[in-house]
């Protein structure tokens, strides 16, 4: 399968500048393909993986992806998507999150051998230049007129836009042309909102290398959930890369409790099953939704492909201790994970009778209600029933001596730390 019928079939299309030429140009050739982000923390988080995952699978049909991380651009800041500016962020922390990202970057994709991805920082050629040959050798061809049709700079006239961020537009399409002349590259992709600086960027090619130079634009569809709101955005803010940020547990959670009416597009989107994979976990969704079998090989897929194996049957065995309440499997490390976003409670290592010791850290309100829920069977602790109102609870009940889990009724769990 063509790479562009590949995408058109994932629905990974949303805007093409030449969609025959570029088919065409696939066809012919390895082409060099682009995508850039900008280093604005220190971790991508989930929405930024959706041009990569396109830029992923043009490398595994053959073509040689390029990789750039804004050095240059991240210090300036890109108006997309955006009402009000960027607060610039100093050139240390810049280079801080520029290397976290270069970080990340080889860790998710293949950065050695035959049919590597190459890892690029604009900041290499765009600090070589003069504000005196910016402006001759490069303003010169961006009209104002046309700078201020696109779409991201007309958004932000009302509320207002500065030089820096104008000329944003500039210097991402400064680095096409470097990149179309010193690395052969071709195509840039990036998502919905860079239509405007992808095109500048090929009007520049153009005026600087011949109007028949090959230099093709695509852009992949904004991507909204069901009930019509962002895309990789929950409660507990953006789903981060980083495991510091977001653990591996509730990364794969995330993933685990997709809706049903987005789970099949989540899976051509992101992950690299054959469209039989998917048209069978597309089927099993309609039949037998219950089991949630696609959400599930979603969460596995993504977990493997960001954070590995390893870390992928962490996340797994937490899972099934909270489902089946067998704590005790669990280190402290996956406690801490699994329990992250539950009721915490602290209590000291001194010894004391379980129903003083519920009441005093917070668990239960009064000691006769406490003693009431130990009779009928409702407390756990660590995945056993309590059923002993005599149970003296020390320091060595706690999971590698620091965590102790009590669960209250069928589903309240607390997370007790011991200090």
């Amino acid at each position: 399968m063509n790479i562009i019928d590949e995408l058109e079939w994932r629905d990974a299309i949303n805007q093409q500048t030449d969609a025959e030429g570029l088919r065409e140009l696939t066809e012919q050739k390895s082409v060099s393909v682009y995508c850039g982000v900008d280093p604005t923390g220190d971790s991508m988080h989930i929405g930024h993986l959706i041009p990569f995952m396109v830029l992923k699978r043009f490398q595994l049909a053959g073509h040689r992806p390029v990789i750039l991380i804004g050095g240059a651009t991240g210090t300036i800041g890109d108006p997309s998507g955006r009402q009000t500016e960027r607060s610039l962020q100093t050139l240390e922390q810049v280079q801080a999150n520029v290397d976290a990202l270069t970080a990340q970057m080889k860790k998710l994709f293949v950065t050695e051998g035959d049919n590597q991805i190459r890892l690029v920082n604009n900041y290499d050629w765009t600090h070589k230049i003069n504000v005196i040959e910016f402006l001759r050798d490069y303003g010169k061809n961006f009209s104002i007129n046309a700078m201020l049709a696109k779409d991201v700079v007309a958004s932000r006239l009302e509320s207002g836009i500065s030089f820096t961020e104008f000329s944003y537009q500039i210097l991402q399409s400064l680095d096409y042309l470097h990149l179309y002349r010193h690395e052969d590259v071709q195509l840039q992709i990036g998502g919905s909102d860079q239509w405007g600086n992808i095109t500048s960027g090929l009007d520049l090619i153009r005026k600087k290398e011949g109007p028949e130079a090959k230099a093709f634009g695509l852009t992949i569809p904004l991507m909204l959930k069901a009930d019509g709101t962002k895309f990789g955005k929950t409660a507990g803010g953006a789903i981060w890369l980083d495991p510091n940020k977001t653990t591996p547990f509730e990364f794969y959670q995330f993933w685990a409790n997709t809706d049903d009416r987005d789970v099949v597009k989540y899976l051509k989107y992101f992950t690299f099953l054959t469209k039989e994979e998917i048209d069978e976990l597309a089927e099993k969704v309609q039949t037998e939704p219950h089991k949630r079998e696609a959400q599930k090989r979603l969460a596995e897929e993504m977990t493997r492909f960001v954070h590995g194996e390893e870390l992928l049957d962490q996340a797994k065995r937490i899972t099934a201790a909270l489902f089946t309440g067998d704590i005790k499997s669990l280190t402290a490390d996956e406690i801490e994970q699994g329990f992250k976003e539950m009721p915490t409670f602290e209590a000291t290592k001194e010894t004391k009778n379980i129903v003083d010791w519920l009441v005093d850290i917070g668990i239960e309100p009064s000691k006769r209600q406490a003693r009431e829920d130990i009779t009928k069977g409702a407390i756990s602790m660590n995945g056993e029933r309590v059923g002993d109102l005599g149970l003296e609870v020390t320091a060595d009940l706690a999971i590698g001596g620091r965590f102790i889990i009590i669960r209250k009724g069928k589903k309240n769990y607390s997370l007790v730390k011991l200090s």
